[in-house]
């Protein structure tokens, strides 16, 4: 039989998630933010789920004609915007939106040939300090966009730098509507933490939400709140088996480098699962893990194929058991994912990204 290890996408969650944000966001529209292949749940596992958005956001022209393949004829947003003259060309065909964020994408609008005039979105850097323009020459570069017959309508974009932190985003709102306050245009500013925490106020909901993790059921600014405030459902679930069973006294010591020793009798069981999958290396003795949905923690070292939990507080447990790396497991409880991603000094983007390909995905329902 194949190895046990499995993930599972949650169609339902998606839904969820995307109803829960929209009533966080009042009345503006919906971008469902799928780069990086729906961060890494696969675009066409996410599509059905997701199509009750009112657009798709993504980085590249791949996923861009992927999402069209599967149906989708309403506004794809090209996130960083184009990267040379000739994918102009594709989003002509595909009519994308595109993001202009320096002068050498208008100069490349400039000269581009093309019968349906583009829609864009106009960034301003307003501190993030990545891509956009600086607030002093945010108006002169609409000017230079309104003037080319290759331009149709101008949305205007920020990107905030500290929406899940003390800092907030209260200054960049400041700054963005102070230099667009009479500029035309749809608007678009929150990411997930600004939909979540201060999606109620207008000017930072805009016109558009983008909504990126908070979509697949991670807390933006876990560890501060968590899923279950945000009332977001885990759209992954990472699953396995116990593969083996040991019965250690006092002084044994467990994994590579012994970095575990057992300070009294302890069983503990071996599970189908090692950074090889994408679960981080770095995670330590303590980790939260779920065995057949029962609370337990991870002992000793992460190897490339298998890590050890202990099995203390599930008795009943045997090879074949349930193992919940992340997610939901059989009998309902939830480990979220941003529980073993700060263990692993890391966050839940890095670990829904990092799912490897020799992992089975499947969706269920």
């Amino acid at each position: 039989m194949p190895r046990p290890i499995s993930a599972t996408i949650h169609p339902a969650a998606l839904r969820h998630n995307l109803v829960r944000l929209r009533r966080a966001a009042g009345d503006a529209k919906v971008w469902a933010v799928v780069k990086a292949n729906a961060y890494g749940h696969g675009i066409e596992r996410v599509y059905e789920a997701m199509r009750g958005a009112d657009g798709f956001a993504l980085l590249d022209l791949q996923e861009a004609e992927r999402v069209r393949a599967l149906g989708w004829r309403g506004p794809i947003l090209l996130l960083e915007g184009v990267f040379e003259a000739r994918d102009l060309e594709l989003c002509s065909r595909l009519n994308l939106w595109h993001t202009v964020h320096c002068d050498e994408q208008i100069d490349m609008l400039a000269v581009h040939k093309t019968h349906a005039p583009h829609k864009v979105f106009l960034k301003m850097n307003s501190g993030m300090n990545r891509l956009g323009f600086a607030p002093q020459r945010y108006r002169s570069a609409w000017t230079r966009l309104d003037a080319l017959p290759q331009v149709d309508e101008i949305g205007l974009m920020t990107h905030f730098s500290d929406a899940d932190g003390d800092k907030g985003v209260a200054e960049q709102v400041r700054v963005f509507a102070e230099v667009t306050r009479d500029l035309p245009g749809e608007r678009t500013l929150a990411n997930s933490a600004a939909a979540l925490r201060f999606g109620s106020d207008a000017a930072v909901r805009g016109d558009w939400i983008r909504p990126g993790i908070a979509a697949y059921g991670s807390a933006p600014d876990y560890p501060v709140n968590d899923i279950a405030h945000w009332d977001l459902q885990p759209a992954m679930t990472l699953s396995s088996k116990l593969i083996g069973v040991q019965e250690l006294k006092a002084g044994d010591t467990v994994g590579y480098g012994s970095t575990y020793t057992a300070d009294a009798p302890i069983r503990i069981g071996i599970v189908a699962c090692g950074y090889a999958d994408g679960y981080p290396r770095h995670c330590s003795t303590g980790t939260p893990i779920l065995v057949d949905g029962v609370r337990t923690r991870l002992v000793a070292r992460v190897s490339m194929d298998m890590l050890t939990v202990d099995l203390t507080l599930v008795p009943q447990a045997r090879i074949g058991s349930e193992v919940t790396l992340w997610g939901r497991a059989a009998n309902g409880a939830v480990l979220a994912i941003d529980e073993p991603a700060k263990a692993g000094g890391t966050l839940g983007y890095e670990l829904m990204c990092a799912l490897a390909p020799r992992v089975p995905t499947s969706v269920d329902g």
